[in-house]
């Protein structure tokens, strides 16, 4: 039986030889989405290395913070819509939020964000295929909604993360990210401290390294299919 140690060396090597394909010379980083995964997988993950771990589960999420809070190492990311009610627990456990796309709500957060801790950091999502099916803002609204956070104490803008439509269509899958590495490297002009760029996942992520991700996530090939 294939381990999970396994499948993230895989995982981490399809990263490197899509690099290698492309000549793409930054840092593309993993984000293990952990999301309904038990404590023991991601236990596993930790003992091969993994520091990087999504979830999109607000309540679930909570949970496996307080479990590994004695980690320091460990780096949680939130990558799932964000309800109201719920931002306060997004604000006061997580390091990253990848998925604010309204101004309520990186209001909420950086309202909500405790004083003693480091400001949260932030990525704008966007809707860049206009699929509604998909959160995120519209690609028009990314200007205003950047500024507002950039001027948010207790938040910290990093940069952007899109999840596209599914379609079989590479050329499409490409057009799309490299909408968005167009949409970063624009933005990157005016907020220098942007690095991040979150696109990409167990089934496109080669394609999106092509376009300039940064940052894929990937659940199903390090964890398996979702119960």
């Amino acid at each position: 039986m294939v381990t999970i140690a396994e499948r993230l060396d895989n995982a981490y090597g399809r990263i490197e030889k899509a690099k290698q394909n492309c000549q793409f010379s930054e840092t593309v980083q993993l984000l293990a989405v952990s999301k309904t995964k038990p404590i023991a997988d991601i236990e596993a993950a930790i003992a091969a290395g993994q520091t990087r771990f999504g979830e999109s589960y607000v309540q679930e999420a909570v949970d496996k913070v307080a479990y590994f809070k004695q980690n320091k190492a460990i780096e949680w990311h939130f990558i799932g819509p964000i309800q109201s009610n719920k931002s306060r627990l997004v604000a006061e456990n997580f390091h990253w939020v990848q998925s604010v796309d309204r101004e309520k709500i990186a209001r909420r957060l950086n309202e909500q964000r405790p004083t003693n801790l480091k400001p949260l950091k932030v990525l704008l999502q966007v809707n860049i295929s206009g699929d509604d099916n998909k959160s995120g803002c519209h690609p028009n609204e990314v200007d205003t909604l950047a500024q507002f956070i950039n001027d948010c104490r207790q938040l910290e803008l990093r940069g952007l993360m899109t999840i596209t439509e599914q379609t079989d269509d590479k050329q499409k899958q490409l057009q799309y990210f490299q909408q968005m590495r167009a949409c970063f490297d624009r933005l990157k002009d005016q907020y220098q401290q942007l690095d991040t760029l979150s696109m990409g996942m167990s089934g496109d992520l080669d394609t999106a390294i092509a376009a300039g991700s940064t940052m894929v996530r990937i659940g199903t090939d390090i964890f398996g299919k979702r119960q």
